[in-house]
Parts: structure tokens; C-alpha cells; sequence
């Protein structure tokens, strides 16, 4: 989950890693540090906190040279602080490291190296790391590293320079992303492709077990066995200026109010004239119709979507799915039947228990379908078939259109399920399709009256504890709600199918308790009233969300967000704007860093 970015070239390399760091502190962001070869030997400058207060000693101590890395970290092995942080240097200091990812065995490996003489300063795993390779050096960085790496077991994607070789930066892989970047006469190495979008428009993606080198020669790439790799270019399909505000307070706001115009290229990428599309995914159609089961796994936000895509699924296609925490499903006995379809969701393609139960589902041969959003990610490396999201970059830590556009991606497969196995005709589907193509205009409706949405978060910006409650379509919502508000808020919100709260829940409201009610219609809807009911007999305060051509839903509540009249399904992707917009305003108004909220990092690459 940490930043790394490293740099081969012409500019000035600590303004360079500067500037990657910026664009990476999403993905960490409680400490930081570079490292350059100046004539003075290896300089290292380390800072606690934003990326700003390494800038600030930038500015007072000034380091340069032809190559340098850098890292901004999010902990896992010591506090955050100025010893923790990364660059880490050998005893020598001659070499440093930047590192992303978890050395499981560093433990034993510590010890041995203390016995050998080593001297360790921090509380990280990664110094292990720079005093293995120490240990293999006899003036060669490249063979040092490849002697170090057998020794190292989990995931972890390192960056080494040494002062003995200023020009030349090593890095390598295993289960921790890391891309490298092509420009003119210079190079580029980072855990993410927007550290260097500004300067790269061609990108080497590195595989698990491969090996690089960059210097003013170019880069080369290997296996940890020691083959050379015939690597391939892609071109980077994102521009610098998705990285940017354009006028809005913060990311995640930027990034609701462009869910419309991410829909519509979620549309044109599986929709054209004869129906859906899904090329990428190399569905087999003789083997959709044999489908007796779909299994879906994801973490979090992808998680609650791949949720709305089992409700979707199953009553539109009329398949059984079953869905599991990835973190959960690597380490249960169960797997997809010979007459099953996997499917794994994930935003970054990078999520390291999603990968890992990728890799358990093909050892056992079974087909796996990808819903992700970034082209060339790991995930998309490891299945047999992808379906973009196209939901462009999404910088905010809080996943917004992401999340639309992976719940657009579900609903349109169960339709074409539907479709291959005869379910429904392709006339019958035809108004789901002109249905969907009118959800950008309708998310548009919802962002140009937020008065109310902003008015609701003063009203309630004090609460200690919320619900989220839906039924059916709207429980993955109930959960997604929740998981907004808590993430970047920080007040405690728990999202319950709204029928599970007499089972529990119900213990917790009072007056003080805010309730938030997806209850747009659906063949649930008195059910759903029932519920309503049962919240106000304890005083509860009702915040619900209805379509607008409900009479009935001001009689229930205390406060009412209307959104756009549209099908329960179409309903189920709308709805979920009004209560980002509501975990935003909530946040906003508390002061809270929205963009980098406490303990969070966008993607989350470790076990």
C-alpha cells in the first residue's frame, strides 16, 4: 500500500520523486522519504506526516543526482516516524531501499543477520531487505540484489540504488505491483502509473518474479532465475489532468460528479448496437449455458458491488451465486464446480487477497471472469478474461464511481447471461438496455440538487452512530452507505438488511441514533414500511431515500432524499449518489481529511 517511485534522467531527481510522491499519497501517507547520490556520497532525507513536510526540508537541504527513489509509507511494521520511514540504508551506507509490501520470514532473517555483524536502527521488516543485499555485495548492485531475493518470502516489490553505481536504479517483484515508465532519455520505476503520468505516456508492466534495471543505457528486465525477458510496452490510457482537482475541494467530490460521464464510458465499452459486448472477457457462450453457479469474491466497496451483482444475477438470470470476502475465501475448503463461473472484483487489479484467490480458483483449473478498472493490473494478468470498468482514474481513497460502474458492469452481464441461456429474448431485453443508457442524465439530476443532501449532513454532522438499512437491491447499498460514512467521517455506521434488525440491531436506536432507509420501490416496499415503522416506535430519527414519484415516503420519515423514478435495478445504482454525497457533506462539515482518511490507503496490496 506504500508509494515507491524511482528515477533515471536528465531533471532534477528529488523534484521528480517529489512529485511522485504527491501524486501517490493516497497510497500512503503517514511518513516519507528520498534518496540521491550527490559527490558527497548516498543523502537521504526523511520526514513524519504529509508528503509537504518532506518538501519543507527539501527546500533547507537539497539533494541531487543522475538517479533516486523514493516512498511514501503506510505502516506495518513499526510506528510511524523519521527512523521507520523509508529510504533504509546498509551498514555501510552505500545502499538504500524502498519497499512495498511484507517480508514474512524477516524475523529469522534478522537474527541471522545480527549474528553476522548487521546492525539494525528501525522496526521494519524492509531494512532486512538492504542488509541482505549488503551481505551478497562485492560490487555489482544488480547480482546482489538477485542473490538477496531467493531469501525473502511474502510480497514485496523493492527499489535499490547504490552510491558505487549512482546511475543505475534495481528493482524487482513479487506480488506487490510495480510498473516501470519510458520517456525521452529517462526512466521511470513506481508501485503506480500516476507518480510519473506527467512525464510517460508507455509503460512496462513488471511480473511476479521478474527483475529490472534501469540506467542511462535503458532497462532491462529478468527473471529472478536469471533469463532475460523480451518485455512489452503499453500505452498509458489515462492523462495527467484525471490526477487534478479542476476546481473541486477535494477528490472524492470531484470523483461523484463525474459518475455520470464514467457511466457513460462503462456503456459504450459493453453496449453496442446488437446488444452487449464483453470482448475482453472471452466469454464462451457454449459454456455460459452450462452455468449452474457463479461465485463472486471481492474486499470491500468491490465487495458490496459484487453483492448488488448476485441480486442482480440471480433474479434476472436465474443463477444461484454464492459471494465471499476475498481475505475469507483463500483460506475455505469450498470451491467453484466443473458447471461454475468465477468472477473477481477489484478497482485496482492489485488487491492482494483477490489475487491470491485467483491464484487457489486456477490451480484447480477453474474459469475466472475480472471486473476491474485498470488495464494491465495483475489481476488482468492472471484470469482468463477481463471486463473494464472504464471508470477512469479514481484518486479518492473512498471508492465512489468505481462503484457505479463495477454495479453498471454486474447488472449488464446477469443481462446477458440472461440472454445466452434463453431467459429472456433480445427484444425483451432492449428496454433494460434504453433504461440504462438514461442513468448518466439521471445521475445528473441528482448532483444538481445536493441542497437538501447538504442540508441533512449540518443537520446530523454530530451523530455518534448511524444504520444504513435496505432490503433486497438495496442491502448492498445499506453496507456501501455505511462503509462511506465510517470511512471518512469516522462516526461508528453499520449497514443491516433492514429485516435482520429485530434481530439485533434494533437494540441501538433511540433518539439519537439517525436511521438511513434506501426504500425506493420494489415489490418489498410495505415490508420495507414495516420497518420504517418499527424504527419510529423507538424514536428513531428516519433518513430516508425514495424515488420522487413517491406520495407515500414523507409520511415515514423525519427527513427525505428523492432521487430520479427509474426500476428497481436502475434504482439500485442511483441510490447510492445521495448517500455518498451525505458521507461527504458529513465529513466536510467535521473537518475531516477526506481524501486521506486515518489508517486508509486506496489499494490495499498486503495480506
Amino acid at each position: 500500500m506504500c508509494g515507491i517511485i524511482g528515477y533515471v534522467g536528465k531533471r532534477k531527481v528529488s523534484q521528480v520523486l517529489l512529485h511522485g510522491l504527491k501524486k501517490m499519497e493516497y497510497r500512503g501517507y503517514d511518513s516519507s522519504g528520498i534518496a540521491a547520490v550527490s559527490a558527497g556520497g548516498l543523502k537521504i532525507l526523511k520526514s513524519v506526516g504529509k508528503i509537504e513536510n518532506l518538501e519543507r526540508k527539501y527546500s533547507e537541504t537539497p539533494i541531487e543526482g543522475i538517479a533516486g527513489i523514493g516512498h511514501s509509507r503506510w505502516a506495518t511494521h513499526g510506528v510511524p516516524s523519521e527512523i521507520n520511514a523509508h529510504p533504509h540504508k546498509d551498514c555501510s551506507g552505500k545502499i538504500a531501499i524502498v519497499h512495498n509490501g511484507i517480508i514474512e520470514n524477516y524475523g529469522e532473517l534478522k537474527s541471522d543477520l545480527i549474528k553476522k555483524g548487521h546492525k539494525f536502527i528501525s522496526d521494519t521488516d524492509t531494512e532486512v531487505a538492504v542488509h541482505l543485499i549488503e551481505d551478497c555485495y562485492d560490487g555489482n548492485i544488480e547480482e546482489a540484489v538477485k542473490c538477496a531475493l531467493p531469501k525473502l518470502k511474502g510480497a514485496f516489490s523493492i527499489v535499490c540504488l547504490s552510491s558505487d553505481e549512482p546511475e543505475k536504479l534495481v528493482f524487482a517483484r513479487m506480488k506487490s505491483p510495480l510498473v516501470v515508465g519510458l520517456g525521452k532519455d529517462e526512466f521511470f520505476v513506481a508501485s503506480d502509473v500516476i507518480a510519473f503520468l506527467s512525464f510517460a505516456r508507455e509503460a512496462v508492466y513488471l511480473e511476479n518474479g521478474e527483475l529490472g534495471i534501469i540506467s542511462p543505457e535503458g532497462l532491462k528486465i529478468y527473471k529472478f532465475s536469471g533469463e532475460e525477458v523480451k518485455y512489452k510496452t503499453s500505452m498509458i490510457l489515462w492523462n495527467a489532468d484525471m490526477a487534478e482537482k479542476n476546481g473541486f475541494k477535494h477528490f472524492m467530490l470531484k470523483e461523484i460528479y463525474e459518475q455520470p460521464a464514467s457511466i457513460s464510458n462503462t456503456l459504450a465499452g459493453i453496449i453496442t448496437n446488437d446488444g452487449f459486448s464483453f470482448s475482453d472477457a472471452h466469454i464462451d457462450l457454449d459454456l455460459i449455458k452450462k452455468v449452474r453457479r457463479i461465485s463472486i469474491v471481492a474486499c470491500g466497496t468491490a465487495y458490496n458491488a459484487g453483492l448488488l451483482g448476485k441480486y442482480f444475477i440471480e433474479q434476472i438470470a436465474k443463477i444461484p451465486v454464492d459471494i465471499d470476502v476475498a481475505s475469507e475465501f483463500i483460506y475455505r475448503e469450498s470451491l467453484p464446480c466443473d458447471d461454475s463461473l468465477f468472477i473477481v472484483v477489484s478497482q485496482s487489479g492489485e488487491t492482494a487477497d483477490t489475487i491470491e484467490a485467483v491464484k487457489k480458483v486456477k490451480s484447480k483449473g477453474s474459469g475466472i471472469i475480472a471486473v476491474t478498472n485498470v488495464v494491465g493490473s495483475s489481476i488482468t494478468r492472471e484470469v482468463d478474461g477481463v471486463i473494464y470498468t472504464r471508470a477512469g482514474f479514481e484518486m479518492g481513497v473512498a471508492a465512489t464511481k468505481t462503484f457505479t460502474a463495477q454495479s453498471l458492469v454486474m447488472y449488464a452481464l446477469a443481462l446477458y447471461l440472461a440472454e445466452a441461456k434463453g431467459i429472456l429474448s433480445k427484444n425483451a431485453i432492449a428496454p433494460y438496455i434504453a433504461e440504462l443508457k438514461l442513468l448518466p442524465e439521471k445521475m445528473e439530476e441528482i448532483l444538481k440538487n445536493v441542497k437538501n443532501i447538504r442540508r441533512v449532513a449540518r443537520m446530523f454532522h454530530s451523530c455518534r452512530d448511524f444504520l444504513f438499512l435496505g432490503r433486497n437491491l438495496n442491502y448492498p447499498l445499506a453496507l456501501e452507505g455505511a462503509l462511506k460514512l465510517k470511512e471518512i467521517s469516522y462516526i461508528h455506521a453499520e449497514g443491516y438488511a433492514a429485516g435482520e434488525m429485530k434481530h439485533g440491531p434494533i437494540a441501538l436506536i433511540d433518539c439519537d441514533c439517525p436511521v438511513v432507509v434506501i426504500m425506493t420501490k420494489s415489490f418489498l416496499y410495505d415490508k420495507v414500511i414495516s420497518n420504517i415503522k418499527e424504527v419510529s416506535a423507538r424514536q428513531g430519527i428516519v433518513i430516508g431515500v425514495a424515488s420522487e414519484d413517491d406520495m407515500e415516503a414523507e409520511s415515514y420519515t423525519r427527513v427525505l432524499i428523492k432521487i430520479p423514478s427509474a426500476s428497481p435495478y436502475a434504482s439500485a445504482i442511483l441510490a447510492v449518489l445521495p448517500l455518498q454525497l451525505l458521507s461527504y457533506y458529513i465529513a466536510d462539515v467535521r473537518g475531516c481529511n477526506i481524501d486521506k482518511p486515518r489508517n486508509l490507503a486506496k489499494s490495499v496490496t498486503v495480506e
